[in-house]
């Protein structure tokens, strides 16, 4: 139930909706028992009873309001009979009955119409806040996390919540109302009567309660296997190509449907408990009408209560009508502990917290003047340091190269510069001011990113290109396109920068893909440019295009370059080689190969 109070709390935007649903279902409870109310002068004429009422009811106080409110519709029906006879009165009173049933059939409708805002709404705002969230994570956060998982809480938890949480709020609104009015009606036309029913209802509510706990657990372990089944669809799409070139298609299968016939196993638990929810209330509730039965019977026989056979057939009546909301309520309260375990995966997300905070009154930082200085930064993923003691100061203006071997921290400095992850020592400084003390976004800003795996969407080349940018001309996007080399192979698409690459480009071959990522660099127009090993992945004759628009890309900016490939740094102003997180040399290309030391080593192994 925490976690159903948590999720509602995305209903406060629809409060307006929600008052109106709860006026409506009062209205829709009143005339519910209105309804079988109406039909006890219809008992009363078919059972021939006594009930004429001759002389005008006085009201006795709160405690006689039922006898006084029957009275007085007797006497009414009293002069009816006597002016227009039986059968008009009989007419009078079922025309009376079709219009209460209208008015409350009316009154249930605008009830739903009402919270049809709410349910909707809280879905919608539910899947706003979960994309929200998972855009503003740290990088970190997805390193331990499968894609499939928080695509499943994304869709399938999501899904649960709708079809348990918000399915039950017209249930939540309308019943307990009901309930409430119609047992004060109830303990009204006999108070004996009504305490009997309060001594049987708790015996069903704590067994039915009991089948809910069960099904929570079992409705969080079949969550889980849902994500993790989602996550081998993802694996697979991704991966197919390696999984056919090693004929591991059965292995990887095998894997898969040991994943979903568990899941299948424990949604066969979850729904059988949920399945026995139903027929158990409903069992317990005819259990408690017998027993009413009996003991009703027994007062309206003794002749020691007022009350009669006609209004113990309606006091049947409204316990019939009190009954489904009742049973409602029950079968709410089972979505609600099956909802429960997709709520809490939901709500984990939305309540994690980002590691990489903003200071409580950041800079905003719009220009880059002097340098960039890594002052004796230290950093862990877990337990071994990728990188110590390390130090650096690169001017603006120049290009640094970082090379070493991999896992010697290259790309981690990549990742540390734009606050992808936070130093564990030391400091980074923009112009001295440390850049944890800036906004985020005023620090991105300042930065383009290349990477070797070029990231791009299934939309057009133009949209891919100004994805950096608010917004961008035509002649803008076919400058940066020419600078990166990209202009002459966009022009010979069939809609040229309108034309759809496909799904993470892969429409375009690796080359094209890469200048493309340049371009949007490029169209950005950062002062500083990091290149996280952009060559790496190309063949000679893209190497050579993508590298020539690179060196265009870098005039006049400040550029750090991670590289495997030795060729493409040569003509950088200072190279930094790194080994297990460590500086061991640093110079331009041709002081390096003069000491002959680590760097020498490495270009002579790639040029044999």
């Amino acid at each position: 139930m925490n976690h159903f109070k948590r999720i509602l709390n995305f209903a406060r935007p629809f409060i307006k909706h929600a008052w109106l649903s709860g006026l409506f279902n009062v209205l829709y409870a009143i005339f519910n028992i209105l309804t079988v109310l109406s039909f006890l002068p219809v008992l009363a004429i078919l059972f021939k009873t006594d009930t004429k009422t001759y002389g005008k009811p006085m009201y006795k106080g709160i405690a006689n309001s039922f006898d006084f409110l029957k009275d007085s519709f007797y006497y009414e029906i009293t002069q009816h009979v006597a002016s227009n006879g039986v059968l008009a009165t009989l007419g009078v009173i079922c025309a009376v009955c079709v219009g209460l049933f209208f008015f409350k059939n009316l009154f249930r409708y605008l009830a739903t119409f009402e919270l049809a805002y709410i349910n909707n709404g809280i879905v919608r705002d539910l899947q706003n806040a979960l994309y929200s969230k998972i855009i503003e994570l740290p990088i970190s956060y997805f390193s331990e996390k499968r894609k499939g998982d928080l695509m499943s809480r994304m869709t399938l938890d999501v899904q649960a919540v709708q079809a348990s949480f918000l399915s039950t709020l017209e249930t939540i609104f309308r019943d307990p109302i009901t309930i409430c009015i119609t047992l004060l009606m109830m303990f009204s036309m006999s108070a004996k009567l009504t305490l009997f029913v309060f001594v049987m209802l708790p015996v069903s509510g704590w067994i039915i309660s009991s089948i809910g706990k069960k099904l929570k657990a079992n409705s969080m372990k079949a969550q889980k296997e849902g994500g993790r089944f989602l996550s081998f669809v993802e694996e697979t799409l991704t991966g197919l190509r390696v999984i056919k070139g090693f004929n591991a298609e059965n292995k990887i299968k095998n894997r898969f449907l040991a994943s979903t016939s568990n899941y299948a196993k424990l949604m066969v638990k979850v729904t059988q408990r949920q399945a026995l929810a139903s027929p158990t209330s409903e069992f317990l509730g005819a259990l408690t009408i017998i027993a009413i039965l009996w003991y009703g019977g027994n007062l309206v026989l003794s002749n020691n209560s007022h009350l009669d056979a006609p209004t113990f057939f309606t006091y049947i009546g409204l316990f019939y009508s009190v009954l489904a909301p009742v049973k409602s309520i029950s079968g709410a309260f089972s979505k609600i502990q099956k909802g429960g375990a997709s709520a809490e995966r939901i709500l984990e997300i939305l309540e994690t917290e980002n590691s990489i905070k903003e200071v409580e009154n950041p800079t905003c930082k719009t220009s880059f003047d002097k340098e960039i200085v890594f002052d004796n930064i230290s950093f862990k993923y877990k337990e071994d340091y990728v990188l110590k003691n390390f130090s650096l100061t690169i001017p603006k203006g120049q290009t640094v190269a970082l090379v070493g071997q991999s896992g010697s921290g290259k790309s981690t400095l990549a990742n540390l510069i734009t606050r992808f992850y936070d130093v564990n020592e030391g400091s980074i400084s923009i112009d001295g001011t440390d850049i944890r003390n800036l906004t985020k976004k005023s620090l991105r800003d300042l930065m383009g990113i290349v990477t070797q795996d070029s990231i791009l969407f299934n939309d057009s080349v133009a949209e891919n290109l100004s994805l950096g940018t608010e917004k961008s001309s035509e002649a803008e996007i076919v400058e940066a396109a020419k600078i990166a080399n990209a202009h002459e192979f966009i022009k010979d698409l069939a809609a040229q920068y309108q034309t759809n690459i496909g799904d993470g480009g892969n429409k375009l071959s690796g080359g094209q893909k890469q200048r493309l990522s340049i371009a949007r660099a490029v169209l950005k127009n950062p002062p500083i440019m990091i290149l996280d090993e952009a060559t790496s992945a190309l063949d000679t004759e893209s190497e050579q295009l993508v590298q020539g628009a690179l060196e265009k890309m870098m005039k006049n900016r400040t550029s750090l370059v991670i590289a495997h490939r030795l060729s493409t740094i040569q003509k950088a102003d200072l190279i930094v080689v790194l080994k297990k997180g460590e500086i061991i040399e640093q110079g331009n290309h041709t002081e390096l190969l003069k000491t002959k030391g680590a760097y020498y080593n490495l270009v002579n192994m790639q040029t044999f």
